[in-house]
């Protein structure tokens, strides 16, 4: 292509935009920082805006890198600052940066942002060879910021809207039956049903050694004594119709075969059980996930270095990737697996679709 053939408007428009992608992934490294380094506590918990030096000494750190940071921040607008240069967080960066009871919080991917970008220097290999990376290559970080991203929202709408939305699914719970969380991760989702529902034994299943690591050091801790967490690839899925209530929250997409996966699940469930499938909102197609998902160049590129990663991390994966459970194609491979009833639950969240899926 010869220069004469570019328009000078349109390759500063899109020299812009381009450079757009860099600022986010800059700033996105910012807001790591500020997660691990505690500003975003401590200016949740400032009564007032503060100098950087304010901020710099509450945090115990040194001035001059907090004035940059704060910079970033604040031309970013993710941090709020006055004329006298004083920052601060509003309510709503407060609940998203500084406040892990609060659903929207949202510090999970931050937290495990240099293990994610890390698989760049491995990503040229995965796609020549086809094959990617099981979780657990992320570390003991990555389980914890799988944690810190999914139990804030879990632990405030699971037992009170979740469950009572699932047909008979409480009743059976207090009168006391066999629970499975089939990719259970750290455990959260099982304690607090564990909890709340003493008459019902719960197992937790995981293939990620630091998740189950973190998830018996809370049982521990917890004083839970109607719940285990077990390896399947050590202790397997029941599969003789024993299991009342089988949930699997936002993990079948990663799954290097989960076509095989529901397979075992309606193996393991009783005829009158209950399937809780969580997994990404997605659209049939590319055209329809991007018109319509403003996040959909995040979802792809968190797919190509995680989700689709896991789902290939075998040499015959699926590889289904983030965007890749649609409603529809969720309803085919239950159906295939031998489920008859599939329903999909008027639930309410930013990223998770749910569905009631029963044999």
């Amino acid at each position: 292509m010869a220069d004469t053939d570019i328009d000078p408007d349109k390759l500063a428009s899109y020299t812009f935009q381009v450079f757009t992608k860099l600022e986010g992934a800059v700033t996105a490294g910012m807001i790591h920082l500020g997660d691990r380094l505690g500003l975003y506590t401590a200016l949740a918990e400032a009564e007032r805006p503060m100098t950087t030096d304010e901020l710099a000494t509450l945090a115990g750190l040194h001035e001059r890198w907090v004035r940059e940071w704060a910079y970033n921040q604040a031309a970013a607008r993710i941090i709020d600052v006055d004329a006298d240069e004083c920052f601060s967080l509003s309510a709503e960066a407060a609940a998203v940066l500084a406040t892990p009871s609060h659903p929207s919080y949202g510090m999970g991917l931050f937290h495990r942002l240099p293990q994610t970008m890390r698989t760049l220097d491995d990503m040229p290999d995965s796609f020549r060879t086809g094959l990617g990376h099981d979780y657990d290559s992320y570390g003991c970080e990555g389980a914890i910021g799988i944690e810190r991203g999914f139990e804030p929202w879990n632990n405030a709408f699971l037992l009170p809207v979740v469950l009572p939305a699932l047909d008979g699914v409480t009743t059976a719970l207090e009168a006391g039956v066999n629970v499975a969380d089939v990719g259970c991760g750290a455990g959260g989702a099982v304690l607090l049903m564990a909890g709340a529902f003493p008459n019902s034994t719960f197992t937790g299943y995981d293939i990620s050694e630091y998740a189950l690591e973190r998830a018996a050091t809370k049982l521990e801790a917890s004083g839970v004594r109607n719940a285990t967490f077990v390896d399947p690839r050590s202790t397997s899925l029941p599969s003789d119709n024993s299991v009342r209530l089988i949930t699997t929250l936002d993990c079948i997409h990663d799954m290097t075969h989960p076509q095989e996966m529901m397979e075992s699940l309606r193996a393991a469930i009783t005829p009158d059980g209950t399937w809780l499938l969580v997994d990404i909102k997605a659209l049939d197609t590319f055209a329809d996930n991007a018109r319509k998902n403003p996040m959909a160049s995040l979802m792809y590129g968190i797919s190509v270095l995680a989700c689709m990663s896991s789902a290939m991390s075998e040499p015959d994966g699926a590889g289904l990737g983030t965007l890749g459970l649609s409603e529809s194609r969720a309803r085919e491979m239950a159906a295939v697996a031998g489920f008859t009833r599939f329903r999909r639950l008027d639930i309410d969240n930013p990223v998770n679709a749910f569905y009631e899926v029963r044999p």
